[in-house]
């Protein structure tokens, strides 16, 4: 287990580190993730060996959440005071992004040659 948490922060590591002097505006353990992917495509074997690692992170996700909910709790005064802002940004974000994802929907499925085919049924008392 030690190993796979060493490659994993300093994987991070060296995404801070690339993120800081190339002054990228892409946050460090973003870019860690993206040579954690290259990494797992050049040798799929590493798989193996972080998936144990990563299974038992995973399960405890949400004790990460604590200081994140901590912090929200030291600030709530002030998201009060800025609650109006917040629920415009949450829901013009909320909007622009289903937007996005229905324009990328639509952009990808396969479009239809021509209008739709109505199934002819024949009609009583019509023409014979």
């Amino acid at each position: 287990m030690l190993p796979a948490l060493t490659a994993l922060l300093t994987l991070q590591l060296a995404g801070e580190v690339l993120a800081r002097i190339l002054g990228l505006p892409i946050p460090g353990p973003v870019l860690g993730m993206a040579l954690l992917l290259a990494l797992l495509m050049a040798r799929p074997s590493w798989r193996d060996a972080l998936q144990p690692t990563t299974q038992g992170l995973l399960q405890h996700l949400s004790l990460l959440f604590v200081p994140a909910g901590v912090g929200v709790v030291q600030h709530l005064q002030r998201l009060g005071d800025e609650a109006v802002a917040i629920a415009v940004a949450l829901a013009v974000s909320t909007w622009i992004g289903l937007a996005v994802t229905a324009w990328t929907v639509r952009a990808l499925l396969p479009r239809e040659e021509g209008p739709p085919a109505r199934a002819s049924t024949p009609t009583p008392g019509g023409p014979r």
